[in-house]
């Protein structure tokens, strides 16, 4: 006797949002990407096909980073000098996207200039095909004073520019109008908030197709579980037809995993937890995974291993198209 699945039906869909722009459109990208679309859950192809998949990022710096664990620097070796030769190599890892974090300081110690800034972004675009986002170093007065210039800098390539926050979204938003780019919009773990934040942003001019969530998330073992509740409340809001929820979100599971004891630390650890290198890899893919489930359209990585992974089982998870 066959067996009818149950289906839901959704009034609401996720907004299609596409980042970076080809020669024809503007832009120096080899080609474009585009996330959201969806009209269910993740996954759930037997109720409606989602039209683009998850995409992996790869966050590489402008210099050397000094709070990396050793096993990060030690992969990716010497490319990290180079902000030019990292994001080449990120490009050969597998990755989608690239992420350039901005520093506060340079290795000097000193403020990281402006200039110093686009030319870390410049000796990306020249090495790369791939779509970017840039991000600043999290605090607002250097993210206006970096990211202004840097979007001036890459007018017509519509990057992705952030973080914007409830206390100092204004001038990136301007900016972001200004030069024809995209901004990711970070709220603390908050559905309310998260909305609120895509309401201000809009009012501002923006059109919400240009705007990604970061609703932020912790790590496997470390708060990602209020994160995934967030992040799936929000989705299923979208689906319900809100519209100020309606936008693809963007998650940093290489940033939240690599800063667990778990995965930073190799010494001193007990016997009973394994290898060090395949303990920290499988602590990011498991939380970017977590998080796709729940909703993700963009996860920001920091080990290639762990984007062949990811990649591999939303492939599988992709290629099944029925309940068994």
């Amino acid at each position: 006797m066959p067996v009818e699945i149950p289906k839901d039906t959704w009034a609401g869909q996720v907004r299609t949002i596409t980042l970076g722009a080809t020669a024809a459109e503007g832009g120096t990208r080899s080609h474009t990407v585009t996330i959201g679309g969806q009209k269910s859950l993740p996954f759930m192809h037997f109720e409606h096909e989602a039209p683009y998949p998850p995409l992996v990022a790869l966050e590489i710096k402008d210099r050397r980073p000094d709070d990396w664990s050793a096993l990060l620097l030690e992969r990716w070796g010497d490319v990290v000098n180079a902000p030019g030769d990292w994001a080449k190599a990120a490009e050969a890892a597998g990755a989608e996207l690239i992420v350039l974090a901005l520093s506060l300081t340079d290795a000097n110690g000193e403020p990281t200039r402006p200039e110093a800034a686009v030319a870390a972004t410049k000796a990306v675009l020249a090495s790369t095909g791939l779509p970017l986002i840039v991000w600043g170093p999290g605090q607002a007065e250097a993210d206006n004073e970096l990211l202004v210039p840097v979007a001036e800098a890459t007018k017509g390539e519509r990057i992705a520019i952030g973080l914007c926050e409830d206390k100092n979204y204004r001038t990136l938003v301007a900016t972001a109008m200004a030069n024809n780019h995209l901004v990711i919009a970070r709220s603390p773990m908050d559905v309310n908030l998260a909305k609120q934040l895509n309401i201000l942003i809009s009012d501002m001019g923006l059109p919400l197709d240009r705007i990604l969530m970061d609703p932020t998330t912790g790590a496997l073992g470390y708060g990602i579980e209020y994160g995934y509740s967030v992040m799936e409340r929000l989705r299923l809001a979208a689906l319900q037809g809100d519209g100020m929820t309606q936008l693809p979100m963007i998650v940093t599971p290489g940033y939240e995993a690599w800063k667990t004891k778990e995965s930073k630390v190799g010494a001193g650890m007990p016997d009973a937890w394994g290898s060090w290198e395949e303990r920290a890899i499988t602590w990011e893919t498991i939380t970017a995974m977590t998080l796709i489930e729940s909703g993700a359209d963009i996860v920001v990585l920091r080990h290639p291993e762990s984007v062949r992974r990811v990649q591999t089982a939303i492939k599988d998870l992709n290629s099944v198209r029925e309940m068994a």
